[in-house]
């Protein structure tokens, strides 16, 4: 009787290890979390940190793989930064490591742009005005890649706590601005364009999130 039914235990064994593998991999598809980010940016002279609220939207492929996409706000606006004004930012890319049961360890990839909302100060005449001549600032939006690793924690199968910490890469185009030019002789002002070269920076970024799974 023994040896009849030792088998059949054996098989019932595998099968619920069997079945508990793939509950642990059977990972919620959707993600959506709160988070709150820090992103260096160039001063004059100094390198400032700003923060800012923001919000991730993830689709979860498999334990693996994941796509993403994300926004912040850096609310804060700063007059004595190279590229002025608030600084927003998007990205959507990849996510892709290793999933255990309470915790995960993955690399990203996420391109997108980053906005600057006095990003561009350039010369323009006034004629008739107490100054023959004034500033104007543009928004500028550039290039970049959030390149970095996340680190995760499960407290339960619908919470998610998140860890990032990583490089934005931003790329910034040619830009052709006004410069200004006083003629001592004739006592008159007149503008010169000017081009500013393409540049690259590259910026730490520390994000941390709580989200919900489903």
């Amino acid at each position: 009787m023994t040896r009849r039914f030792f088998p059949l235990a054996i098989a019932c064994l595998l099968f619920m290890q069997v079945n508990s593998v793939a509950q642990s991999n059977d990972v919620p598809k959707f993600e959506v979390a709160g988070e709150f980010s820090t992103l260096q940016r160039q001063g004059f002279g100094e390198v400032r940190t700003e923060p800012g609220p923001g919000v991730r939207f993830t689709f979860n492929f498999n334990s693996m793989f994941a796509v993403e996409a994300a926004g912040y706000l850096f609310p804060h606006q700063c007059d004595i930064c190279r590229n002025g004004g608030n600084m927003s930012q998007v990205v959507a890319g990849v996510k892709v490591g290793k999933r255990f049961e309470k915790w995960g360890i993955f690399g990203k990839v996420r391109p997108g742009m980053v906005s600057f909302s006095r990003g561009e100060f350039t010369a323009v005449l006034t004629p008739g005005g107490p100054s023959p001549f004034d500033f104007e600032t543009n928004r500028i939006t550039s290039f970049a890649t959030d390149v970095g690793g996340v680190l995760e924690f499960y407290p339960s199968r619908r919470i998610v706590t998140r860890f990032d910490f990583g490089d934005t890469i931003i790329h910034f185009r040619p830009r052709t601005v006004n410069g200004v030019s006083f003629n001592q002789i004739t006592q008159e002002v007149t503008l010169f364009p000017f081009t500013r070269p393409a540049r690259t920076t590259h910026s730490f970024q520390f994000i941390a999130g709580v989200g919900l799974r489903f």
